[in-house]
């Protein structure tokens, strides 16, 4: 069975794996994770707010930012919650142009936090990096 982490550990694991911007939970609630989720969970016990699934929320995040007239990326994370216990199923990211439009996508499934890449590893799965060209070899006399 997979392990839940409590709030404290699940925020503190996707910290340090370099999530460390500004969430929406539920497309709502900014700030951190903990205080997104922390938001969140308070309007649910109050009334005001339900999660669309019961069994789970959404986390939205942005990986890559420079500015509104730039290409972004952002990335949408399926996070399991039972009794107060998270867990990451599944990431997607989405490389999007300054209209946002779709450029590239992936998509991770069947994740526990644990196995979750670190924001540069899924920064890189929808990054068109060029490939290196080698310089021409210079050819000449040999003596």
């Amino acid at each position: 069975m997979d392990k839940l982490l409590d709030l404290d550990t699940f925020a503190k694991t996707l910290t340090d794996k370099g999530y460390d911007g500004c969430f929406h939970t539920e497309a709502d609630y900014p700030g951190k994770v903990k205080e997104s989720i922390n938001r969140f969970l308070e309007a649910c016990k109050s009334g005001t707010d339900k999660p669309l699934y019961a069994d789970s929320i959404s986390l939205k995040t942005y990986l890559e930012w420079n500015g509104d007239d730039k290409p972004y990326t952002d990335c949408y994370m399926r996070v399991r919650y039972e009794d107060g216990k998270f867990d990451v199923q599944s990431l997607e990211i989405e490389r999007k142009d300054r209209y946002g439009h779709s450029m590239k996508k992936s998509e991770l499934t069947n994740l526990t936090t644990g196995s979750v890449p670190t924001a540069k590893e899924a920064l890189a799965k929808v990054l068109d990096t060029p490939k290196q060209q080698f310089s021409p070899r210079k050819r000449g006399f040999k003596m």
